[in-house]
């Protein structure tokens, strides 16, 4: 048997963790299972603590996770076996695999009881949702190996995942943390900015001059030079120097020995308004760089500087970091950006941004370092808030916190004579409003379809959205960006909902 945890081991955990409020008992409970790892297996079992797996990608979608084998009886499983199923499944490639994929999931799911199959398709998804996030998994790193906590958040930096951290920490301590550091070619967590709901609330939190930058709708890329080598890394730190040539130009072109860029990348259109944000992602995940660079174009645009000519600068406060980025990139290259104390000038440069086709503006404190893997008030993001009235189509049982809970709905909007799927959602929702929706949809539930639960188009739901976005998914071709439940609307009726013709009026290039 390979490891020794049981995937039930962390069943256990991860539902003592769902069922309290209290953070330092999630910490406590988090912390024991890490030290009950074995040492070969501590990076995995810190990863499913997390919520997420190693592997970046299994090709296992959702549809095979709907139609799963009986569970077993009993556990077996170890959580060292489950990382080898799925790294085996992340191999897969070419004639047949999809059937040798869907022959690997049956074996899997068919050792696993029902709890632990739960939690196998919530990692597998994405959707598990336990209340033991990224930052507190290293709280508990901390206090398992008896570190402080600070050499545990300031090593996470420069790992893509928790795992790595749990496992140097518990194997060496903070002098393996130490090891931990800044290097040219090897990818740093992003800084992450906070949300606000307009302007005036962005300043509130930073008084003074600050700077703000407008906010691409593209990909975010962390660009590495070292001499005439540029390696290019997206935000969940994926290598894809090979797929964006035209960005590695021109980081390859800059008058600097080393340095180390953030910035986003996207295709731009007909006067330099930005293409649908599907064209820039496909783009980005195409292997025929070359043959689409033609048709579709990269641009980089440049908003902060992590390393330049041998100097580190994580440390040094945004107003340090901008000057420098300015005298290392082109004008061209360079996010929109004005620094003021006005909030008059930022209110122009929102409705500017937006005017440009752009998602919003990002508000900075000039004296904040990068504060990289972390989401703080240093860096405020503000875009317009999109609503719509959409019906609720189907619901999909929940795992871990929401396990008996009817959780992710189905979003449809009125075409015709009916419905037509806009995506899903499980955002937004209290407490009180899975227990409500729960007995609301079994109410009006039609039939069922493996864990999802189809129900007669009626009740109303309001959501708020980021935009919309071209999808083969789904029947309309559509579908919305960051949708969140605001409110269900029992004041309207299903002939009330918005139509499909509204949604593709909310992007331009829908409409055309």
């Amino acid at each position: 048997m390979i490891g020794h945890m049981l995937l039930a081991d962390l069943v256990a955990t991860s539902t003592a963790v769902a069922a309290t409020r209290s953070r330092l008992e999630k910490r406590a409970l988090l912390a024991a299972a890490l030290r009950a790892a074995d040492a070969s297996e501590v990076e995995v079992v810190a990863s499913y603590l997390s919520g997420r797996i190693r592997q970046r990608r299994t090709g296992v979608g959702w549809r095979t996770l709907g139609a799963l084998p009986a569970p077993a009886a009993t556990p077996s499983l170890t959580a060292a076996e489950v990382d080898a199923a799925l790294a085996h499944m992340a191999t897969l490639a070419g004639p047949g695999s999809q059937e040798a994929r869907a022959a690997a999931v049956a074996v899997l799911f068919g050792r696993a009881t029902a709890p632990e199959q739960d939690l196998l398709r919530g990692l597998i998804s994405g959707e598990l949702r336990q209340g033991a996030l990224d930052s507190l998994l290293l709280d508990a790193i901390a206090e398992a190996a008896a570190v402080p906590l600070a050499a545990v958040r300031r090593a996470a930096m420069f790992s893509a995942l928790s795992g790595p951290i749990a496992a140097a920490a518990l194997r060496g301590g903070a002098s393996a943390l130490a090891g931990f550091r800044l290097e040219v070619g090897r990818p740093v967590r992003p800084m992450l900015a906070a949300s606000a709901p307009d302007v005036a609330a962005a300043l509130a939190g930073l008084p003074g001059e600050v700077a703000v930058d407008g906010k691409i709708d593209g990909i975010r890329i962390q660009a590495h030079k070292a001499g005439d080598d540029v390696v290019v890394f997206t935000r969940s730190l994926d290598d894809i120097t090979e797929r964006v040539p035209e960005v590695a130009e021109v980081v390859r072109a800059l008058d600097v020995g080393s340095a180390v860029l953030d910035g986003e990348a996207l295709a731009l259109g007909a006067e330099g308004r930005p293409r649908p944000f599907q064209e820039t992602g496909s783009r980005t995940m195409s292997r025929d760089a070359e043959a689409l660079r033609g048709s579709v174009p990269l641009t980089p645009y440049f908003f902060d500087v992590l390393h330049l000519d041998g100097a580190d600068l994580l440390d040094a406060p945004a107003a340090e970091r901008f000057a420098a980025l300015t005298s290392a990139v082109p004008p061209e290259s360079l996010v929109p950006r004005v620094v003021t104390a006005q909030p008059d000038d930022v209110h122009a440069f929102f409705a500017h941004m937006l005017a440009r086709g752009h998602e919003g503006v990002v508000v900075k404190d000039l004296a904040a370092p990068y504060d990289a893997g972390r989401r703080g008030a240093a860096w405020v993001k503000v875009k317009p808030r999109h609503t719509l009235d959409l019906v609720v189509l189907a619901a999909e049982w929940g795992s871990g916190r929401r396990q008996g809970w009817l959780s992710n709905i189905h979003l449809g909007a009125r075409d015709g004579d009916g419905f037509v799927a806009l995506g899903k959602t499980f955002k937004g929702m209290t407490d009180e409003m899975l227990a409500w929706q729960t007995a609301r949809f079994l109410a009006l539930e039609t039939h069922r379809d493996g864990y999802v639960v189809h129900l007669r188009p009626e009740q109303v739901v309001e959501i708020a959205f980021d935009g919309v976005q071209r999808s083969s998914r789904y029947p309309g071709g559509l579908a919305l960006r960051f949708a969140r439940v605001l409110r269900y609307r029992d004041d309207k009726t299903a002939a009330e909902a918005d139509t499909l013709d509204t949604v593709r009026a909310l992007a331009s290039w829908a409409a055309s």
